[in-house]
């Protein structure tokens, strides 16, 4: 089980993050853009990946799945914080933040953006 503080110190060890209220959630940003949101009523959070770390996170775990209907196929991405645990989060998050940060960001995190 992950908690909101694990999140927290996760996302913000990537660069340039900021914290932003996104309506009720509270949203992780990379210079004004979403990576991930947390709903702090149901304890989940939403990344958004590409199609392919989507599927593979998928099927690494019951716990991450797609968003229904039109956000899913843009790569929305549920992960119940209750049910995940601390790496594989950091595994999703670094993903997520990739997906969506300027190239010369994601490469400080995945050095020419591999893994």
């Amino acid at each position: 089980m992950a908690t909101f503080r694990t999140l927290e110190i996760i996302a913000l060890s990537f660069p340039e993050v900021s914290i932003e209220p996104h309506f009720e959630k509270i949203s992780f940003r990379v210079r004004k853009k979403i990576f991930a949101t947390y709903n702090e009523t149901n304890h989940k959070v939403t990344v958004k990946l590409s199609a392919t770390d989507q599927e593979a996170y998928s099927s690494k775990s019951s716990n991450i799945y797609q968003v229904d209907k039109k956000w899913g196929k843009q790569g929305w991405t549920f992960v119940d914080l209750e049910e995940v645990n601390e790496e594989l989060l950091k595994d999703v998050l670094k993903s997520a933040y990739c997906e969506v940060a300027p190239k010369n960001l994601s490469e400080i995190v995945i050095p020419d953006n591999k893994e």
